[in-house]
């Protein structure tokens, strides 16, 4: 059986982004849908783009567009991003 994913190190980051932006820690965490969309997604940029820098880059433009668009699941904006190469699963 696998062991559950710890992303400690993230986790401790998103909290002091939610304190330092005086906003609820909620808001910054992920599921593991999630976690696994954005991994896709990164790796989809780091090797169809060319360039490992591709893939933060890419990551923060989707977080863009979900910020400004909460309509718009995840998954779809993934999708979308990568062309089609990251199903919209989650």
């Amino acid at each position: 059986m696998d062991e559950p994913r710890t992303y400690e190190w993230l986790e401790a980051a998103s909290r002091r982004l939610s304190e330092g932006v005086q906003d609820d820690p909620e808001r910054y965490r992920f599921d593991e849908g999630e976690i696994d969309l954005i991994l896709d997604l990164a790796g989809v940029a780091a090797h169809e783009g060319g360039h490992k820098t591709n893939a933060p880059l890419l990551s923060y433009l989707v977080g863009l567009a979900h910020g400004r668009h909460p309509d718009a699941t995840l998954a779809e904006l993934t999708a979308v991003a990568a062309g089609g190469k990251v199903p919209a699963k989650a």
